[in-house]
């Protein structure tokens, strides 16, 4: 099929050379403009678009989707399909209509469930068994429209968000080219989504990274690893900011330890209102990011240090 490919992060670039190894003409990508990183704020490609470049496909970073500007280029190209994954613009009507075949999304969640800009880092901070990818044809509503494939995966108890990340973006990656083929044969047989099982996926913001000890040490250990590789949850040792990477639940507990209570050494166990966490992988503001035990080497903490 001809198509435009719609995405700007390293969740949507694999679906890219899945595309093409499937026989599929890429006739453009659509992807987010470059954006300043680093220390020196140099302008940065997204990673769609160095996939893109890659394979000698021509890019477009328009600044907006509503000018025409867009739409013409659709009409120029006149694809059978848009793939859209992770492209991080609301596409107005006449766009999703362009395309032959409409604009078809793979999410990363199992909709109608964690509609929204970040399903899989809440699906790991609510302590989800599972989750998984869905295709859906794309309307004018956020993630509302007819459902066309899903894939399913168990969550490890101990994944974190980014761990997650790298799986579903594969599993999306073969599932756009199973729809694509199924779309190919006449064989989809689209759902309606049931809105009273929806919930929504808030994006992420540094306001979500303190960790509150009284809470349980699934909760905690669910924000910890839901959180990482970013905003990553926090703690304060010593009036200092700690973030927190990699977590265990922790066997070990005391009854009297208050919660925040360094209860152990090895491993770093905190106490928590229910049950205790042990911290794995840390970082010290100003220090890279190590082995919670490598770290105690060089800066001894006491049992019964409290953390905030």
């Amino acid at each position: 099929m001809r198509l435009i490919f719609m995405g700007t992060p390293e969740f949507s670039a694999p679906a890219i050379d899945a595309l093409l190894e499937a026989g599929h003409e890429i006739a453009a990508v659509f992807s987010q403009p470059d954006k300043p990183k680093g220390r020196g704020y140099n302008l940065t490609p997204p990673p769609v678009k160095v996939k893109a470049l890659e394979h000698g496909i021509p890019v477009y970073q328009p600044t907006t989707m509503k000018d025409g500007e867009a739409l013409q280029i659709f009409r120029d190209i006149q694809p059978d399909v848009a793939v859209v994954i992770a492209y991080g613009r609301i596409l107005p009507k006449e766009i999703l209509e362009a395309p032959k075949y409409g604009c078809i999304n793979v999410h990363a969640s199992l909709l109608p469930k964690y509609r929204g800009a970040a399903p899989i880092q809440w699906s790991v901070i609510d302590g989800q068994p599972k989750t998984g990818v869905t295709t859906m044809q794309m309307d004018v509503g956020l993630d509302t429209g007819d459902m066309l494939m899903k894939c399913e995966t168990a969550i490890d108890p101990d994944e974190t968000a980014g761990e997650l990340h790298d799986r579903l973006s594969l599993m999306g990656a073969k599932l756009i080219v199973d729809t694509l083929a199924a779309l190919e044969q006449g064989a989809l047989m689209p759902q309606k989504q049931d809105d009273s099982e929806s919930c929504y996926a808030k994006m992420l913001t540094k306001e979500l990274c303190a960790v509150d000890w009284h809470k349980s040490a699934k909760e905690i250990h669910d924000q910890i690893r839901g959180l990482s590789p970013w905003p990553v949850a926090t703690a304060v040792l010593e009036g200092k900011k700690l973030k927190l990477h990699r977590s265990a639940i922790a066997a070990q507990g005391s009854r009297t330890a208050a919660c925040g209570e360094i209860i152990s050494l090895d491993p770093l166990t905190v106490q928590c209102g229910e049950g205790t966490v042990a911290l794995l992988e840390i970082q010290a503001e100003g220090k890279k990011r190590m082995n919670a035990q490598d770290y105690l080497r060089g800066h001894p903490i006491t049992t019964g240090t409290i953390l905030q």
